[in-house]
């Protein structure tokens, strides 16, 4: 039988059991060397935005552990540095943090170029790496200790694409980033268009650092598209919103794949960003939504009420947001891995991963062969009223699409 998992958001009622907790970690604690885990995350450069709340997460874990005693008897110790949203110092701060400063353990870093970048090293080191933020192509290249936590890049766009035509729409537009990430999500856009019978009339990328998206746009309207799909990041999910209001570009549906999901980006664009939809792998939400109204959705996210709570309450002000559960959950699922292996060793940990079909705050974590995540269920949202509303899959949904998108000339 399959040892039961670690919850690590779960309290242990009564002083009883916290007294026992307690005891147990002294008596195996104490005198012992810290479980030293390290990670480079963005905190500066293009992806600073996005990297901050996954670091949250990975704190927030790592004290939720400690109270609980640890692991393998010892405290753990995380230590974070800044890569400034470089895949080669991403490279080199894994190099230093496993073969010079010899930390026990990795978190994986934001992005997947950093990923792939850093894939080499933890590759090298046969140190396992649960990668919390990475499209699936870099885990065909026969590497034996990269896991994907996410839903690939490859799905982001079933739920759009299914959307639209079941609302009737048969032409889509696509603009990205040429970045591997991006490109991923528009050639997976392209493939679940044609399945769904859409006509992609539109597929072209514009070089990282772009700022001035107007030729751009000029094409889409142009084409004449209804539904027009981004592949982003933050900065230029916001421009590319407040350009195309200026330029007066109107699809039907506008669906933007990253940076739409934190709050920052209602809160740089106010009433522009109403009707925009997005793509998320998780929300917090799932908390206390219940699908079709009755049956509560948190049961697919075990222990989401408390990582909520004991985020808010740790990190007041700070945005709750999907990030911050990639984090959070990749954590959980590598402590779980470490512990049902009994050891550090690599390999050992390596198939405790391969074996696992766990549910953490994030949801389901199970994958093939390659890594690559099979078990998580991406959604689709739009921003109503302020707020992120799921509207795919309908199952998990409590409202429907507000549909479709006004022109820009009829909003206030």
């Amino acid at each position: 039988m399959e040892p039961a998992p670690v919850n690590l958001a779960r309290s242990i009622p009564g002083a009883a059991g916290l007294a026992a907790v307690w005891l147990m970690w002294v008596t195996t604690a104490q005198g012992q060397p810290p479980l030293r885990i390290g990670a480079s995350l963005s905190q500066s450069g293009s992806y600073a935005e996005l990297g901050t709340p996954m670091r949250l997460g990975y704190q927030l874990c790592v004290k939720h552990a400690n109270e609980r005693g640890g692991l393998l008897g010892r405290r753990l110790e995380l230590t974070v540095e800044d890569d400034r949203s470089d895949p080669a110092a991403g490279a080199r701060i894994y190099e230093e943090l496993i073969g010079r400063q010899r930390v026990d353990a990795v978190f994986s870093p934001y992005s997947t170029p950093i990923t792939d970048s850093v894939g080499d090293v933890i590759e090298k080191h046969r140190m396992p790496m649960i990668a919390v933020s990475a499209s699936a192509s870099i885990f065909r290249k026969g590497r034996k200790f990269l896991f994907q936590l996410l839903s690939p890049a490859e799905i982001y766009s079933e739920g759009l694409t299914d959307l639209a035509a079941r609302r009737g729409l048969r032409t889509i537009a696509i603009i990205h980033e040429d970045t591997l990430f991006p490109k991923t999500i528009a050639r997976s856009t392209e493939d679940f268009a044609r399945k769904r019978g859409l006509e992609v009339v539109l597929s072209e990328a514009y070089p990282k650092g772009t700022a001035d998206f107007s030729a751009f746009l000029a094409k889409v309207r142009a084409s004449g598209a209804e539904v027009l799909v981004a592949g982003t990041y933050f900065e230029d999910s916001v421009a590319i919103t407040r350009q195309m209001r200026a330029l007066d570009v109107n699809p039907k549906m506008f669906v933007v794949t990253v940076g739409v999901v934190t709050e920052k980006f209602y809160e740089a664009l106010g009433r522009d960003a109403e009707f925009v939809y997005g793509t998320a792998q998780w929300e917090p939400v799932l908390a206390t939504a219940r699908a079709g109204g009755l049956i509560p959705v948190a049961r697919q996210y075990a222990g989401i009420r408390e990582f909520v709570d004991a985020h808010r309450a740790e990190y007041p002000g700070a945005p709750l947001n999907h990030f911050s559960a990639w984090g959070y959950g990749g954590c959980q699922v590598l402590l779980e891995a470490v512990r049902r292996a009994g050891s550090l060793n690599g390999a050992r940990v390596r198939e405790a991963i391969l074996a696992m079909d766990f549910t953490s705050v994030f949801g389901t974590f199970r994958v093939d062969g390659d890594g690559v995540q099979v078990g998580h269920k991406m959604l689709l949202f739009q921003w109503q009223a302020g707020q992120k509303a799921i509207v795919w899959p309908e199952e998990l949904a409590p409202r429907p699409p507000r549909f479709p998108t006004p022109p820009w000339r009829q909003r206030p």
